[in-house]
């Protein structure tokens, strides 16, 4: 098929690969004069009606994603019995290649493709596009090192065909199928979310979790079996890192990361303990206290462990109060073990200062990347863009814009200018829409129907724009524009305030921006008493710490009034955790104000949350 001219615009040159769906051929645009590359889909499932509309009408959503870390679809066409995609030729190898040729990646590149990964599905989440086929196939890493997520529209459409069919040609992808969708059942953005922790794991190990002699044993071991250890395959990764890939391959969608966000932040935190620390923080410690730190984390798992078997036991005879006093002594034990080696390795960092973003337009990437090393933040280079202003080879423009405040270690994305080019539209997203209108006639397009929503951003500026930066258009076409009202809230995170008393939780939740509405309390056999057990919205949902909602959203206080038994004659506690004027039975008064436990307090004992 090379040399051939697809709709009279691109002409293929050479097939670069291919796979159970689609060959990849290298081709030029003639009309952008600029390489591409073109996915086309294989015959037999052009056969397939409802599978090439679902292709279509998904391909051309993906394309409405603009993000460094997802691979550009540019055109979805149509030529006789071929269907193509036209997307961005990218300069690099595919990250099976790459997993293939190291055999194990280092933890902190493994954690830099995770974070570049979850980034690009985090944007796609958040416009309500799942991917459904995250594997290292479909992650392509560039020549300097940036990944970027590839095949949206494939992807999906064969999910949409072929999950709910049980249709033998998705099973290429089971190694990274999430429990739900071997079940063939209800699928969402933590379903990405496994896929991409079972990535990390076969970043770090050179193989994937589960394998067997047929895709019906692989997706039953997806359901049933546990996530074999990392730390045995390879000593010396963060322990925190282990956790993190726990929580995002959780069988059950609920105990995932919410979103691909809270995920980020996660591995954020082990980037910084390592930057601050060194590799020292992790693999390079004495060993007799690396065997103190591995007694620890043994000590408190096998803690929770007679715990659970203690919570089945009791429902079947009445309770051992001093064996049950002596297991919360171990897990208490233990925390305070593994929180205090946290403290002393700075796994706690605290605010830092925010950073007024500077102008960046007019310099060169490697000016740019070097004042923002000075200020502490990292730029990162977006898809090149034509400019009536700007020279080529300088920036044209800015995300976030000039002024902005923004935390340490921020991610400036900046677009470098390609010149002027008449004919393509430029990218005006960002820009104050008066501006926007004179630079808008520069390339000969006029500025068209300007609809006010309700957004973040600072008022007036352009959210969107009606035609792409980088398409070409006639001359004098109007390019629609949705402009900020600048009234938009603000979104906040929820702080980590589960085992904490009610005043400190309270304090810490007002502190961050919500309105606390009510404080309720339910019995725990495992939970203090006037000890946080969980966080709801309005609803009644329950909350993760991380959780982002909007500045001022109202969440309730769920705390634990210890057992029935702890909670009669001797309880003593006043209203919302206070300190009451009870007498208990026992040689002391009323109940321990905020989760404190001193001697003589009326019953109950002190069990930290074990979250």
């Amino acid at each position: 098929m090379s040399n051939r001219l697809l709709v009279g615009r691109y002409e293929l040159i050479e097939k670069i690969g291919e796979g159970g769906m689609a060959v990849v051929y290298k081709a030029k645009d003639r009309l952008l004069n600029r390489y591409v590359a073109i996915k086309i889909l294989r015959p037999e499932y052009v056969r397939d009606e409802k599978f090439v509309e679902n292709f279509r009408k998904e391909s051309q959503a993906a394309a409405g994603l603009s993000h460094p870390n997802i691979v550009n679809v540019y055109d979805v066409g149509r030529e006789g019995n071929i269907h193509f995609i036209v997307m961005e030729l990218i300069d690099g190898k595919s990250l099976s290649q790459v997993i293939e040729e190291k055999g194990r990646l280092d933890y902190k590149e493994a954690i830099s493709i995770t974070k570049q990964v979850a980034s690009a599905l985090s944007l796609a989440h958040k416009n309500q596009i799942i991917h459904r086929d995250v594997k290292p196939h479909n992650i392509l890493i560039t020549s300097s090192g940036t990944a970027k997520l590839a095949d949206f529209g494939i992807a999906m459409a064969v999910s949409k065909e072929s999950i709910a069919e049980g249709k033998e040609k998705i099973m290429g992808s089971v190694h990274y199928f999430s429990p739900e969708q071997a079940r063939g059942v209800y699928v969402d953005e933590r379903s990405d979310i496994y896929s991409l922790g079972i990535v990390l794991y076969e970043m770090l190990t050179g193989k994937v979790p589960f394998d067997g002699d047929n895709p019906i044993s692989i997706a039953l071991m997806h359901i049933n079996d546990p996530l074999p250890p990392v730390s045995k395959e390879v000593p010396g990764i963060p322990p925190q890192l282990e956790k993190i890939i726990a929580k995002a391959t959780d069988k059950y969608q609920t105990n995932r990361y919410a979103t691909a966000d809270e995920m980020i932040d996660d591995l954020d935190n082990i980037d910084f303990i390592t930057k601050v620390m060194g590799n020292s923080a992790f693999s390079d410690k004495g060993e007799s206290r690396r065997i103190e730190e591995e007694d620890e984390a043994a000590e408190y798992y096998r803690a929770l462990e007679e715990n659970r078997a203690q919570e089945e036991r009791k429902k079947k005879k009445p309770v051992n109060k001093a064996v049950v006093f002596i297991i919360v002594a171990a897990v208490i034990v233990a925390i305070c073990g593994i929180v205090a080696l946290g403290a002393m390795s700075g796994w706690f960092g605290g605010e830092s200062e925010e950073i007024k973003v500077p102008d960046f337009t007019g310099k060169t990437l490697a000016q740019a990347q070097a004042e923002a090393e000075e200020l502490g933040l990292k730029i990162e280079e977006g898809e090149s863009v034509y400019s009536p202003d700007q020279d080529e080879g300088l920036i044209a423009s800015q995300t976030p814009s000039e002024g902005s405040m923004v935390s340490e270690g921020r991610v400036i994305t900046v677009y470098v200018s390609l010149g002027k080019k008449d004919g393509v539209v430029p990218r005006i997203i960002d820009m104050d829409y008066h501006e926007a209108d004179e630079y808008l006639k520069s390339f000969g397009f006029e500025l068209g129907i300007v609809k006010t929503v309700t957004s973040t951003k600072p008022k007036d500026v352009i959210v969107s724009q009606s035609i792409d930066a980088g398409t070409t258009a006639n001359d004098g076409t109007r390019i629609d524009v949705e402009i900020s009202d600048g009234q938009g809230k603000e979104m906040v995170k929820l702080p980590a305030v589960v085992g904490k008393g009610i005043d400190e939780a309270r304090s810490a939740l007002t502190s961050a921006g919500f309105t606390v509405s009510g404080v309720s309390y339910e019995e725990s056999a495992t939970v203090a008493q006037n000890v946080v057990i969980r966080i709801t919205d309005a609803s009644g949902k329950e909350l993760a710490a991380g959780s982002e909602l909007e500045e001022g959203s109202a969440v309730n206080i769920i705390v634990s009034k210890g057992t029935e038994s702890s909670s009669g004659n001797g309880e003593g506690t006043g209203d919302e955790g206070e300190t009451g004027s009870g007498s208990g039975s026992g040689s002391g008064s009323g109940g321990g104000n905020e989760g404190d436990n001193p001697a003589g307090s009326g019953g109950g004992e002190q069990t930290p949350d074990a979250q």
